[in-house]
């Protein structure tokens, strides 16, 4: 079977933000368009433009933040192929914590003990079998856990009815994977109240309708930077805009 080599400079056009000229950091995608950008460019882009930076499409008049979501199947594709962008990027990730005096997120310490245990040599007397085991106990103990996304970001919630029509929740308080969209709070929120459908569902916060694809991480960043937990999100029947 013939395989072909292809050089990293012959894509680097297909796996770089147009704004930084810098490899995709949190891939983040506008659903317009599909044109990929990192996260934090992206964002501090759309605070003074409505347009895509590639195309110049218009991704919406007024909300544009609402119509961006994170790609990680993109994440993942461009750390595969950078060689040590993702150790680079977690090294700095914990650095700007450490700095702040912060806890250190359960993803980043989880992407570093992952790399770690990659980047191992074998240690003196161990054998191939030895260390085979020793995986397999690692991967079972690490299912039951770390699984459920356990080990990632996780954000504080608090979930407010403000309208007649619905009934508050009995547990307001939950704690889940910053990864989460909101898309999947509507679910929640659908099922324990015996909705017949999420879409019949708006989640806003700070009075402001969220896009479903926003991941609550993106949500905390945007929109509640500077507020204490937990995050603060209120849910109402849809409300049809002309």
């Amino acid at each position: 079977m013939l395989t072909r080599k292809i050089k990293l400079w012959d894509i680097n056009a297909h796996i770089t933000c147009r704004l930084c000229s810098g490899y995709l950091i949190d891939a983040t995608t506008v659903t317009e368009c599909l044109h990929t950008f990192c996260r934090s460019c992206l964002v501090k882009y759309l605070e003074e433009n409505n347009t895509c930076p590639t195309c110049r499409i218009v991704i919406h008049q007024s909300h544009p933040l609402q119509y961006i979501g994170h790609d990680r199947t993109m994440q993942d594709i461009v750390y595969k192929l950078v060689p040590g962008l993702q150790e680079a990027e977690m090294r700095k990730q914990r650095e700007f914590y450490h700095k702040l005096g912060m806890e250190v997120p359960g993803d980043i310490k989880g992407e570093t003990c992952s790399a770690k245990q990659h980047l191992d040599p074998h240690r003196n007397g161990e054998t191939k079998a030895d260390d085979s085991a020793h995986k397999e106990a690692a991967e079972e103990k690490q299912e039951e856990d770390n699984d459920y996304h356990r080990s990632d970001e996780q954000v504080s919630i608090c979930l407010e009815c403000n309208s007649s029509k619905l009934r508050g929740l009995k547990r307001k308080w939950i704690r889940c994977s910053a990864q989460a969209t909101v898309l999947h709070l509507k679910k929640f929120i659908a099922k324990k109240l015996n909705l017949s459908s999420f879409n019949e569902l708006d989640i806003l916060c700070n009075e402001e309708i969220l896009g479903k694809d926003h991941t609550l991480k993106f949500v905390v960043v945007t929109r509640w930077r500077f507020k204490k937990a937990p995050l603060l999100l209120h849910y109402r029947p849809k409300m049809d805009l002309l």
